[in-house]
C-alpha cells in the first residue's frame, strides 16, 4: 500500500517537473529576444553614459561627468530642462485630451447604436496613417499664408483668431499635442470599449431597477470597474509621450521650432547624440547616453509608482 502511494507521488512529481521544463523551453526564445534587443542595448547605453570621446564608441572613461554636464552645462542644461518641461506638457495634454475623448468615444461605441461600426472605423482611421504624412498634411493646413484653417477663419469673418499656428512659441506645442492626440485617440478608445464590454449586464440592470440614471451608472459603476484599464492606458500614454519624436520632427524639425518651444526629450536626444547640439554641431554619444539613462529612470519611476499604487488598491479591495 505504502509502495503504491510512493509510486503515485513520484509520478506526480515527475509530471510537475516535466511541466516546468516545458514552460522553461517556451520561455527561452522570448528571453533570448528580450536579452538581445532590449536588455543588452539598455546595459550598453548605461555603460556608454560613463564614457566620452568621438565616434560611435567613446572610450574615455569620465565617470558621472556626462550627467554633471547634462544638469549644469550652460547650454545643455537649459536645453535639457526646457525639453523636460515640454515633454511633461506634451504628456499632460495627451492625458487630458486623448484619454478623456477616448473614454467618451468608448462610452458611445459600447452602447452598440445603429452604425456604431462606421464611427469606430472613422475614429481609427488617423492611426493607420504615417506620422510623417499626418505632420505634412497638418503643416499645410496650418500654413499662415495659404493654409486651409486661416482661409476658413477669414471666410467666417473671424480674422482676429488667425495665428501663425506653428510659428508662435506660446501655442505651437499645444497645437502639435492636439494633432498627436487626434491621431492616436483610437487606441485608448478601443481599450476602453473592450473594458466596458466586460462590465456585467446584471450590474447595469440592477442599477437601472434602483433608479440610477445612465450618467450615474457610468460614473459610479462602470468607471470603478475599468480603473485597471484606465491605469494601463495612462502608463502607455506616459511611456509613449516621453519617447515621442516623430510628430515633432515632422512638424517642427529636430530643433523643436520655433525657438525650441516644441523641443522634447526625444528631439533633444537626437541633436545631442546623433546630429550635434548647437552651438557645437558635434555629436556627443556619452551625453546622449546619459540623457537616455535619465529618461529611462523617469519612465521606470513612473511605471513602478503605478504598479505600487495599483497593487495597494487591489490589496485594499480584497480585504
Amino acid at each position: 500500500m505504502e509502495t503504491g502511494k510512493i509510486s503515485l507521488l513520484n509520478g506526480i512529481l515527475r509530471k510537475k517537473s516535466s511541466a516546468h521544463l516545458v514552460w522553461i523551453l517556451f520561455l527561452i526564445p522570448a528571453l533570448l529576444v528580450y536579452s538581445i534587443f532590449m536588455a543588452f542595448p539598455l546595459f550598453q547605453s548605461i555603460r556608454l553614459s560613463f564614457f566620452t570621446g568621438k565616434g560611435l564608441r567613446p572610450d574615455n572613461f569620465v565617470g558621472f561627468d556626462n550627467y554633471v554636464s547634462l544638469f549644469t552645462d550652460p547650454v545643455l542644461s537649459v536645453r535639457f530642462y526646457n525639453a523636460l518641461r515640454n515633454t511633461f506638457i506634451f504628456f499632460g495634454i495627451h492625458m487630458f485630451v486623448q484619454n478623456t475623448l477616448g473614454l467618451l468615444f468608448a462610452s458611445f461605441l459600447a452602447s452598440k447604436f445603429k452604425g456604431h461600426s462606421v464611427y469606430r472605423t472613422i475614429i481609427f482611421m488617423p492611426t493607420t496613417l504615417s506620422t510623417l504624412v499626418i505632420g505634412f498634411i497638418w503643416t499645410l493646413i496650418l500654413n499662415p499664408q495659404w493654409g486651409a484653417l486661416n482661409k476658413i477663419l477669414t471666410a467666417v469673418h473671424l480674422d482676429s483668431l488667425i495665428r501663425p499656428w506653428l510659428g508662435d512659441t506660446q501655442i505651437a506645442l499645444p497645437i502639435i499635442s492636439l494633432i498627436s492626440s487626434w491621431q492616436w485617440v483610437s487606441l485608448p478608445t478601443m481599450m476602453f470599449v473592450a473594458a466596458l464590454f466586460t462590465v456585467s449586464d446584471e450590474i447595469v440592470e440592477s442599477a437601472m431597477i434602483d433608479g440610477a440614471s445612465n450618467a450615474a451608472i457610468f460614473w459610479r459603476f462602470k468607471i470603478p470597474l475599468i480603473l485597471p484599464v484606465i491605469g494601463i492606458v495612462s502608463v502607455l500614454t506616459f511611456v509613449g509621450n516621453f519617447t515621442a519624436f516623430d510628430i515633432i520632427f515632422a512638424m517642427a524639425t529636430h530643433r523643436g521650432e520655433p525657438m525650441y518651444s516644441t523641443d522634447l526629450l526625444g528631439t533633444f536626444f537626437y541633436r545631442t547624440a546623433i546630429a550635434g547640439e548647437h552651438p557645437v554641431a558635434e555629436p556627443n554619444m556619452g551625453v546622449g547616453a546619459a540623457l537616455a539613462t535619465v529618461t529611462f529612470l523617469l519612465l521606470l519611476t513612473g511605471v513602478l509608482t503605478w504598479l505600487f499604487l495599483s497593487r495597494k488598491q487591489r490589496l485594499e479591495a480584497n480585504r
